[in-house]
């Protein structure tokens, strides 16, 4: 199975991808990870990324679509793919459907995530953690038990993400709709999109999931 994970940030997409990696052999190919990854080890993509990165421009959709067609090359034949943070546009959307055909494969299906972005936001503003052991805390949902002292390790320092802020949050929220929505309708003319309620407790949202795309074994 290849699938498209979407949703806006926080709502649960590394969480969902870790676990289908973990327990169904899949690849999560998420095109943030897959430039760090091509610049460290230096690579001709990589190279060409880092110029262009230190220039303080954009990474153009042929580097990103060299990177992907680089990693599902490298992919096993059995192995699925996850793509997460990519396509945003209908150009990228285009793009990998001749990727994956060079390839022979497909894309079976459009998952989205759909969060309520006012509950998203109290979720990730109220965000802290211990300064020492990373034990994480909410403004609302989990306080520590003894005011000011961390349960796991009794260190009085917390912090928070600096981009973890409601105006921060609503911003990327907005980006999400502007940028990665228009992609939507192309896939829904293919009948391959389905939705999830992002909001749902992990578990319930991983067996949505692993309902929409069936367990490994039906795959072959």
């Amino acid at each position: 199975m290849n699938i498209i994970l979407l949703g806006p940030p926080g709502a649960g997409k590394g969480t969902q991808s870790a676990r289908l990696v973990e327990h169904h052999g899949m690849r999560q190919l998420s095109t943030g990870d897959m430039l760090r990854a091509a610049v460290a080890a230096q690579t001709s993509i990589g190279l060409r990324a880092k110029a262009v990165m230190d220039a303080g421009e954009l990474v153009s959709d042929e580097i990103v679509s060299a990177l992907i067609d680089a990693e599902l090359l490298a992919l096993p034949e059995r192995a699925g793919a996850i793509f997460d943070g990519y396509p945003r546009t209908a150009h990228q959307a285009e793009q990998l459907d001749g990727i994956l055909e060079k390839h022979n494969r497909q894309l079976h299906r459009v998952i989205e995530l759909e969060v309520d972005e006012e509950a998203l936001v109290r979720r990730i503003s109220g965000r802290f953690s211990c300064a020492e052991c990373g034990a994480g805390y909410h403004d609302e949902f989990i306080l520590p038990q003894v005011p000011g002292t961390c349960d796991r390790c009794g260190a009085h320092e917390f912090k928070r993400r600096p981009d973890d802020n409601e105006h921060t949050v609503r911003k990327r929220l907005q980006l999400y709709r502007s940028e990665t929505a228009p992609i939507l309708p192309l896939y829904e003319q293919r009948g391959i999109v389905s939705r999830i309620d992002g909001m749902a407790p992990v578990d319930e949202v991983y067996r949505m999931i692993v309902k929409l795309i069936g367990t490994p074994s039906e795959h072959h």
